[in-house]
């Protein structure tokens, strides 16, 4: 009795063993080759899978996600003798996992160094600016050339990138100068503007101002003669109004005259020195005049006596 629960117990666990060996569970995003009996026989997808037992052998599981391959720097020479050294990033998937299996030894390896070999022969074509400047285009042919090399590897290279671009010290010394020259040359452009900016501002207000004060100058010009011109009117009419009413009063002779002694008075106070007076004032401006004329007469004419 005991002998048969050691033989079904025996049974059991070859029968588990059996099982396990023949019961494949792929699991997402993976994929898994099988060989039979050393040979390829098929790849498996996601899911459960049943092999035969000592015939069919998995290899590991072949993730087909995206992977990103970050390699070390390595050392460039440029058309213009110039050695920098310049890392790059690779974002690489897996396609097919059979031409993955087969097709090269170390698949990661095979990749770095054909990045290498290839970012050569194309930043040798180029000047130090021209790399400098030209990512996009050196990333651009590096994909292409790395994509159509792996497509035997079951290998789609997605993406290049230039991680880093490391010039000598002399070079980056240079390159600082060179771009604080610029900023500087930028600086004095800005001030200059500025500067222009400003004095065409400064005379633009200038001139404004002064066309301001001419136009006030001429509106109180107007003004003036305006109000001389009103004066003036006034003046006359007042005087012809006065005139008027004398005319109105029929003055007498006594009026007449006594208005003749204030005209003679306003003339004796004149620069004249001969005086015309209607002969029936004659008899009483004829002293005025005399003593006008020896007034006259002993006085210089510049005020200096003798």
């Amino acid at each position: 009795m005991d002998d048969i629960i050691v033989v079904l117990i025996v049974v059991a666990a070859a029968l588990f063993i059996i099982l396990k060996m023949s019961l494949k569970i792929v699991r997402q995003s993976t994929a898994i080759v099988v060989e039979r009996v050393g040979k390829y026989h098929k790849t498996l997808d996601t899911g459960v899978h049943m092999l035969i037992p000592f015939f069919d052998s998995a290899k590991r599981p072949i993730s087909l996600k995206e992977h990103v391959a970050d390699f070390p720097p390595q050392p460039i020479i440029t058309k213009d003798n110039v050695t920098m050294h310049i890392d790059t990033v690779v974002y690489y998937q897996v396609t097919d996992p059979k031409l993955y299996t087969y097709g090269v030894e170390r698949p990661i390896n095979a990749i770095e160094n054909l990045t290498a070999t290839t970012l050569r022969n194309i930043v040798g074509e180029m000047e130090l600016d021209e790399t400098l400047t030209s990512r996009d285009t050196v990333n651009t042919k590096m994909r292409t050339i790395l994509d159509e090399a792996t497509d035997p590897w079951g290998i789609k290279i997605n993406r290049v990138e230039l991680k880093n671009i490391d010039p000598p010290k002399a070079i980056r010394d240079a390159m600082e100068k060179q771009m604080r020259a610029e900023r500087e040359r930028r600086e004095a452009i800005l001030l200059a503007e500025g500067e222009k900016t400003s004095n065409v501002l400064r005379a633009e207000g200038e001139r404004e101002a002064a066309i301001l004060r001419a136009q006030a100058e001429k509106e109180s010009t107007i003004l003036r003669a305006e109000a001389k011109k009103q004066a003036l009117i006034t003046e006359a009419e007042g005087q012809s109004e006065a005139i008027r009413r004398i005319v109105e009063a029929k003055a007498d002779t006594a009026y007449v005259t006594l208005q003749g002694y204030e005209a003679l008075k306003v003339l004796a106070n004149g620069n004249a020195t001969k005086l015309i007076v209607p002969s029936e004032l004659q008899n009483v401006a004829t002293l005025f005049s005399s003593v006008k004329e020896t007034l006259e007469t002993e006085t210089p004419k510049d005020g200096n006596e003798t």
